[in-house]
């Protein structure tokens, strides 16, 4: 078991790498599936989502080559028609992709139902409409996803009542292959969703509108491998962006795409923090206090839901209440008990969608978890603008998302490290 010490309490000052996108690297690592070619995916984040995803893809029939720290080749030519290990599948949510890409490719598909991080019900309904839309008989049985089309996909307009980033890319990457037109009304529109199709149309595909709210879908074209690199991830620069403005520093983020920051950068500006933009970096100096504010998490190009947690710690620390309202997923406030155990005053309303700060929070050292990816996160920020050592536990799922978290923060000045503690388990008296 592994665990993070942190020695809070010092500014973080310097430069700081951005990795490539998680939500995007799992999309394109299945989607290459579709190409029946060789691909090379490059700025993959070295975490254990990406991982779990190459293994998958390998149980499957893939070949897979690592070139270098960041880059892989998949050779998806000799892929077939079976189902992944549950035990595999069952470890990420991004594993439902793999649903899309098998139906697009073999007109059936056999996966089991997505794990990942549990803060709410995340219903994949969405997943299966679009799929039968595309002319499949779907059905959830035994704990997987069955999916079959005897007469082949043929493209179809989709409309999503709601936004759906894996539904908006699972009915892309099935509907690639598809015979005819797809017409995707009120999809997703974040940047991963672009990602994906920008990979697709690399390997051959005609998508259009990715990133608005209609996408068109020209199917059916041969499709060949390419090389392509993944875009920056805008969620683990938003984690440091708050990294700066908690622990009162001042920290220049490299390699970003700073458009798909603005309502990061707008909601730290209106809080006291610069923001100055670069063509492909972000300087972030902390104001000498911290205002109070709201933030509403909306689909893109509003607030992401995955800075949401993160965002809670600044308005702990910040001089006055704030109110934070949760409209994308159910029971993510689970990290508020951490960080009351940190001396934090939180109340989250009873609908679970709603928490208010009182503020000004003098963070005290503790023994806290990490509940999901992201809360786990904001544990490590908290922990950064502690005065005293903090320990963060069940960091293995900080490392779904985050590529060497640790030692990007040393690198900036903050004194923080990874342990690992022997198996405390009583094995018995007699043992």
């Amino acid at each position: 078991m592994e665990k993070i010490l942190v020695e809070g309490g010092r500014p973080l000052s310097g430069k700081i790498d951005v990795s490539g996108m998680k939500n995007a690297a799992v999309a394109v690592l299945f989607a290459t599936v579709v190409s029946s070619d060789v691909c090379v995916i490059d700025n993959l984040p070295d975490i254990s989502d990406v991982g779990d995803c190459l293994a998958i893809l390998k149980s499957v029939g893939a070949e897979i080559e690592i070139l270098a720290p960041n880059k892989v080749q998949i050779d998806t030519t000799g892929v077939i028609d079976t189902e992944a290990p549950l035990s595999l599948v069952r470890k990420i949510r991004a594993s439902y992709y793999l649903a899309g890409a098998m139906l697009g490719r073999f007109h059936r598909a056999c996966v089991g139902l997505p794990g990942g991080c549990n803060f709410g019900v995340r219903p994949i309904d969405l997943h299966l409409k679009a799929f039968e839309k595309l002319g499949a008989k779907v059905d959830v049985v035994g704990g997987s996803i069955v999916a079959e089309a005897e007469d082949g996909l043929h493209g179809n307009s989709i409309y999503f009542d709601s936004c759906s980033v894996g539904a908006t890319i699972n009915a892309i990457i099935a509907a690639v292959l598809a015979d005819g037109v797809t017409v995707i009304d009120n999809p997703a529109r974040e940047p991963h969703v672009v990602d994906v199709a920008n990979f697709l149309n690399a390997c051959g595909a005609d998508i259009r509108g990715a990133g608005t709210s209609i996408i068109k879908i020209n199917g059916g074209l041969p499709l060949h491998g390419c090389e392509y690199a993944i875009i920056p991830d805008m969620i683990e620069a938003g984690t440091f962006m708050v990294a700066a403005a908690a622990t009162k520093g001042k920290l220049y983020i490299n390699g970003v795409i700073p458009k798909h920051l603005e309502p990061i950068s707008a909601k730290l500006r209106e809080m006291g923090v610069t923001v100055e933009e670069y063509d492909q970096a972000v300087l972030v100096t902390a104001g000498e206090t911290l205002t109070a504010a709201n933030v509403k998490t909306l689909a893109y190009p509003g607030f992401p839901t995955d800075m949401q947690p993160q965002m809670a710690v600044l308005m702990c620390l910040a001089d006055g209440p704030s109110h934070l309202n949760e409209t994308i997923w159910n029971n993510r406030f689970r990290y508020v008990e951490e960080l009351q155990r940190m001396s934090a005053r939180i109340r989250v309303a009873t609908d679970g969608h709603s928490a208010y700060f009182e503020g000004n929070t003098v963070f005290t050292p503790s023994v806290v978890k990490a509940v999901d990816l992201r809360a786990g996160a904001a544990m490590v920020l908290a922990a950064l603008a502690t005065e005293g050592c903090t320990t963060i536990e069940e960091i293995a799922l900080i490392e779904r998302g985050y590529d060497d978290i640790v030692g990007k923060l040393r690198r900036v000045g903050a004194n923080i490290r990874k342990i690992r503690i022997p198996d405390e388990t009583n094995t018995g008296i007699f043992s």
